[in-house]
């Protein structure tokens, strides 16, 4: 076994440097997991016969009960909704970054929302609806993404140290302030049964 160091002076601009120079060429990654929160959707269905639309439908996530297998085995993690994201320093404090948020979004059953468009499919809800009332009950429709609501997004940020500005300087512990922008596309499985129509489950591309 042989063991060779190497020394050689440096100014102290050099040693600044080379202590503040320690984050471009890395890799990260992250793991977390998160709760969502849904405004009212107004829905469109259309089929050869039913061209409608809901109004101001509720709907929730679905939390995951906390247990260690459901969260930590690693089999089972993606199975709660979570949030992941790798990304690159391209240089100290820009990094580029792709990553996914998996949320559950589920439509509060037998709520009475406003419906308008028209039903003629041969079942009890067929007619010409104008802002009328309608309850969504299970024979009428059963929608969710709980396989999920996926968001896939590439992020472009900043990450600027602030601890120096509170008096922070410690080499393992930092304080950063970050911005940035993304883009990405909503690519859900959609589980939805209408009234007498087929279920359908697949995943698809929902919006960006």
């Amino acid at each position: 076994m042989s063991i060779c160091s190497f020394s050689q002076e440096k100014n102290t601009e050099d040693v600044i440097k080379s202590r503040k120079n320690t984050n471009k060429g890395k890799f990260f990654f992250y793991w977390g997991w998160n709760r969502a929160n849904f405004s009212g959707s107004d829905i469109h269905f259309t089929g050869d016969n039913y061209d409608f639309t809901l109004r101001n439908v509720k709907a929730k996530d679905r939390q995951t009960p906390f247990s260690f297998n459901d969260y930590l085995n690693p089999v089972n993690i993606t199975i709660p909704q979570n949030n992941y994201r790798i990304g690159y320093f391209l240089k100290e404090n820009y990094t580029i970054s792709i990553g996914v948020d998996h949320m559950k979004y589920v439509m509060v059953a037998d709520q009475t929302v406003k419906i308008d468009g028209e039903i003629n499919s041969g079942t009890p809800f067929d007619g010409v609806y104008n802002n009328d009332d309608i309850v969504l009950a299970e024979n009428f429709l059963q929608l969710e993404h709980t396989d999920g609501l996926n968001y896939v997004n590439v992020e472009f940020r900043r990450f600027d140290e602030i601890g120096h500005l509170l008096g922070i300087n410690h080499k393992n512990f930092q304080i950063n302030l970050t911005e940035g922008f993304g883009a990405g596309v909503l690519y859900p499985r959609t589980d939805v049964t209408l009234f007498n129509q087929e279920r359908h489950d697949e995943f698809h591309l929902a919006g960006w």
